[in-house]
């Protein structure tokens, strides 16, 4: 887990969001153990609060699960609601971002489908070649 101290998005909301990518990479799987917010805080040099306040986004949206006296734990369900959402949100701004750039430099719709269809032929091909 890497935070970016620099960065404008709070520290705390990038500990939910390196969560949220262990739960979907598979490092913290469905039903299992999470990270304490004392490890957290350890690792990455923060005021344990400030890890708390992570953990708490995820209690929130039911992807953590607290369990009186044992550890925090990935709830089950989680995996496929976070790709869900990360596919909605995700999506959604790279085509805004895509059809947005396509337009400034005058790419018709036709033309930015071409070039997608073009590269996921590309990867295939790649996929092919190994």
């Amino acid at each position: 887990m890497k935070i970016n101290f620099d960065s404008l998005i709070p520290v705390y909301k990038q500990i939910a969001d390196a969560i949220e990518d262990d739960i979907i990479n598979g490092s913290l799987a469905e039903g299992r153990e999470a990270y304490s917010q004392l490890t957290i805080a350890r690792e990455l040099n923060v005021n344990p609060a400030t890890a708390a306040k992570g953990i708490n986004v995820l209690v929130a949206k039911g992807i953590l699960e607290k369990q009186r006296g044992s550890a925090m734990s990935v709830a089950h369900g989680s995996l496929g609601r976070l790709i869900e959402e990360r596919r909605e949100k995700s999506m959604k701004e790279i085509i805004a971002a895509l059809v947005s750039e396509a337009g400034k430099i005058k790419f018709s719709e036709d033309e930015v489908l071409a070039e997608v269809k073009k590269f996921y032929e590309g990867l295939r091909g790649d996929k092919n070649a190994q």
